[in-house]
């Protein structure tokens, strides 16, 4: 499995980017580093990374009626990372739609 899961492409992530243009938002594995995340994000889109910041998130509590009870059961928990990019470089996630 790649360091880099998907980008985050929400509503919250995208006034970030309009505020900041050079700050994009990624899932990533768990177990990365900040080191292994700006080296696949430059590898996988050409671009110059200058910073890096990471956040872990546990997984919420669910719970579901159905007819045969209540199920309860936890989302997974997962780490996002936050980069920014050198003034002028672009990332741009909707190229080859």
């Amino acid at each position: 499995m790649g360091i880099i899961i998907k980008p985050i492409v929400t509503e919250k992530q995208t006034a970030i980017t309009d505020k900041f243009p050079n700050r994009y938002g990624f899932r990533v594995s768990p177990n990365a580093n900040k080191l292994q995340i700006k080296k696949a994000v430059e590898d996988m889109y050409n671009v110059t990374v200058v910073d890096v910041n990471t956040m872990n998130y546990a997984g919420k509590l669910k719970s579901r009626y159905t007819k045969s009870g209540v199920i309860n059961g936890r989302m997974p928990s997962f780490k996002k990372a936050v980069i920014t990019l050198k003034e002028g470089d672009i990332i741009d996630f909707f190229s080859n739609i």
